[in-house]
């Protein structure tokens, strides 16, 4: 049996690549080459039904987490803040009642990353909208301030009575 000789790899210099930084680089890639290849509107569309699987496997995972058949409001609410604070964002719930739920955040877990490429924000409506749709029937999610449009923040409304949100912009989810 023959030996292998181990070959001396140089030192390099700390990249500050590690893999946290590599994923939200490739997604921001891979929603930046969608925005130019099909454009921002198509882009969403793709990223959309991405977040659309997202969105039933957190469901799934969140129902069987806390042991129900489906999540009340406040549940609804708790997940998408406990959601979001698992991944590094910063959602806040600013307002709870019947007919919405409404957060602010300050920190994207996508980061820097995120800054242009408002497709992304695709992954917050759906997986938000997903998940208060399939649980209280009907959601509309209204992206009021992103910061990947350069809000400096995120505004996100999620209407859950249809018609109440019938002037905001947003996409709207309906449950089984």
């Amino acid at each position: 049996m023959s030996e292998v000789a181990e070959v001396a790899v140089p030192v390099v210099p700390d990249t500050g690549l590690e893999r946290d930084l590599f994923l939200r680089t490739l997604v921001r890639e891979l929603a930046g080459t969608l925005e130019e290849t099909v454009g921002l509107e198509d882009a969403a569309g793709y990223i959309s039904v991405v977040g659309r699987r997202m969105g039933a496997w957190l469901d799934e995972s969140y129902r069987e987490a806390l042991g129900v058949a489906r999540l009340d409001r406040e549940q609804v609410a708790a997940v998408h803040v406990d959601l979001k604070a698992r991944i590094h964002g910063d959602f806040v719930l600013q307002e709870s009642g019947e007919e919405q739920l409404e957060y602010t955040n300050s920190r994207c877990p996508f980061e820097e990353k995120v800054l242009g490429r408002e497709s992304m924000c695709m992954m917050t409506s759906n997986v938000f909208g997903l998940i208060a749709a399939e649980n209280l029937g009907y959601a509309k999610v209204e992206l009021a301030e992103t910061i990947a449009r350069g809000d400096g923040r995120c505004r996100v409304v999620v209407h859950l009575e249809p018609g109440s949100g019938e002037h905001a912009p947003g996409r709207e989810y309906f449950g089984e």
